[in-house]
């Protein structure tokens, strides 16, 4: 039988940590950790740079979109957990299924789905509220605000964040607002 023991060191170290992460949340600043940098296969693909800071707000193209990107990022700061759908907590298709409800669009639970779906758009030709797919198959979704971000779940142990699109995995893109 193991037993875990943690030193009074470290309690006092991750005591401080929290503090600061409250101390940063409360003044609107956007935490999220760094990928690791290997896994049990090998390296891991370089992660996108996090955004730490508040974001600007982005000028949508139409109504519809600017509540989905409102919603979504009214998001921002809440977990990861898989298969969640908000309002608590979400995956990545789940923050988009529900930013689009908002705007009165049904989407389904899944970003493989949701990628047939509305029409296809370059990368060159992206607009704020359309969504970003990653991976081949798809297994990844973002709603993209311009300027080369994007709100999205990333995984697990994080949280609701605005990132680069230029995350590793790029697939595809597709309009429907």
């Amino acid at each position: 039988m193991t037993t875990l023991r943690t030193t009074s060191a470290r309690r006092s170290t991750r005591t401080a940590k929290g503090a600061l992460v409250a101390l940063l949340t409360g003044a609107g600043v956007v935490l999220t950790p760094l990928a690791a940098q290997a896994n049990a296969g090998g390296a891991a693909p370089p992660a996108a740079a996090p955004i730490a800071a508040p974001v600007a707000a982005t000028a949508a193209p139409n109504s519809a979109a600017q509540v989905v990107i409102d919603t979504a990022l009214a998001q921002l700061g809440k977990p990861y957990v898989w298969a969640g759908a908000g309002p608590n907590v979400y995956d990545c298709s789940g923050l988009t299924q529900f930013a689009y409800r908002a705007a009165g669009i049904t989407l389904p639970h899944s970003s493989r789905m949701q990628s047939t779906m509305g029409v296809p758009v370059d990368r060159a030709h992206l607009q704020p509220g359309d969504l970003v797919f990653y991976y081949s198959p798809v297994g990844h979704v973002g709603i993209y605000l311009g300027d080369g971000l994007m709100v999205h779940a990333p995984t697990s142990g994080d949280v609701v964040r605005v990132a680069s699109i230029d995350m590793w995995g790029y697939n595809t893109a597709r309009r429907l607002v």
